[in-house]
């Protein structure tokens, strides 16, 4: 079911999204540039956000042109700088995605309606 999988990824691009804002609740950003374990955390989210849109990208390629809302390239190419680059992440950037990019993301995602019935088009909730 090709409907299936695209609702899954848009799943997991909003689950990872919401899990990176909880990590960082409560901390301002110097806490965050002073915790390993919270950083880690976010990168990892952020990798699958980004690998969630590279599916939507290359299995669903209709659905995401239909969605230019979505940041999907953009996406997709933080993911392949933390993936490629792994030493050289820059936290003030991963810092202000998960404060600015993510909330924006969510909301967006929430309206955003996947048919069941095996139909690759959006439809988007009103």
């Amino acid at each position: 079911m090709k409907t299936k999988r695209l609702a899954e990824y848009l799943d997991h691009i909003r689950q990872a999204a919401i899990d990176a804002e909880a990590f960082v609740e409560g901390m301002s950003k110097s806490d965050f540039l002073a915790d390993r374990r919270t950083q880690q955390a976010v990168v990892m989210s952020i990798i699958i956000v980004g690998e969630a849109a590279t599916k939507v990208l290359e299995r669903h390629g209709d659905f995401a042109k239909h969605h230019p809302e979505i940041a999907w390239h953009n996406m997709r190419g933080m993911r392949n700088r933390i993936a490629h680059g792994y030493f050289d992440i820059n936290l003030d950037i991963v810092w202000n995605t998960v404060q600015s990019a993510f909330p924006l993301l969510i909301a967006r995602l929430q309206q955003i309606h996947v048919h069941d019935k095996g139909n690759d088009h959006p439809a988007s909730q009103t």
